[in-house]
């Protein structure tokens, strides 16, 4: 099976609260599935935003089977279906009017290991309304990556995650991305949320053994706009070494799993311990 067969195989059998929360360009539904129980803190786990980055979906299956034990997490695995297919089999997956309009911008090539965008070519994670069109890197035209669409929420997919992140109104969220091994929790906070939002950045950091950095010049995430917007901790995990190629395969998940399975359970803890203060 592939990544989007795979999830999608998980969400049919998962028992718990569930819900379709959009679908994708060529109409893949992007699946949330929610872990813990309702009383405490509410989370979002997000992945796969970048079409290569798609083990991060797998990683967020091993989230749903270990569960959360205080608070609870809505976890989406796969936020951009399409570019995580592209990525994985190349535009073979796609519908054919999609595949010629793909295959002219790519210069015709069918096998697309690298690809991070959705299937208009649009980076979803630079689509958000948070200093959208600043980032250092930011193209103004469909690309493989970091083309930040015709305006803020242009995508499907980030149009879901929006209206879904605005439904539910989260206490923090997560972002799974590859690789580096980095956590970012910065992006324009004042002072006393920044003093909030790094206390809780080091206790998941010092769980998943990542370090904190910030990402000066970059803009238009789900993560920026979660902190701007919504005025909540919101963080970015970029999982797997630099040694590792693009895309990441399903055989590294077993180490991942065992450093990052437990991270939601230990985030959602220290949320609901920083209430009670």
């Amino acid at each position: 099976m592939d990544v989007f067969e795979e999830t999608r195989e998980f969400y049919r059998n998962y028992q718990g609260e569930k819900k379709i929360v959009g679908r994708s360009v060529c109409g893949r539904e992007i699946f949330a599935m929610r872990a813990g129980t309702s009383e405490g803190p509410l989370g979002i786990s997000q992945a796969a935003i970048h079409g290569r980055e798609f083990v991060t979906a797998y990683l967020s299956l091993e989230f749903l089977r270990r569960g959360v034990k205080r608070g609870s997490v809505w976890v989406i695995p796969l936020s951009n279906p399409d570019g995580a297919l592209l990525s994985e089999i190349g535009l073979s997956s796609l519908p054919e009017n999609q595949r010629e309009k793909l295959l002219a911008l790519c210069g015709g090539k069918a096998d697309l290991p690298r690809w991070k965008a959705n299937a208009d070519g649009v980076d979803l994670n630079v689509n958000f309304d948070a200093g959208w069109g600043t980032g250092k890197k930011n193209v103004f035209a469909p690309a493989g990556e970091n083309y930040v669409g015709e305006f803020p929420f242009s995508a499907p997919e980030s149009r879901a995650l929006k209206e879904f992140t605005e439904a539910v109104r989260p206490d923090f969220t997560v972002s799974w991305h590859t690789k580096g091994e980095e956590l970012y929790w910065r992006f324009r906070q004042p002072l006393f949320r920044a003093l909030r939002d790094k206390r809780l950045a080091k206790i998941l950091g010092r769980a998943i053994c990542c370090p904190l950095r910030e990402s000066r010049g970059s803009a238009g995430g789900y993560k920026d706009w979660c902190v701007e917007a919504l005025k909540i901790p919101a963080f970015t995990v970029e999982i797997g070494g630099d040694g590792l190629s693009h895309p990441i395969g399903k055989e590294h998940l077993p180490e991942l799993a065992n450093r990052y399975g437990d991270a939601l359970a230990v985030l959602s803890e220290a949320v609901k311990a920083k209430r009670k203060r």
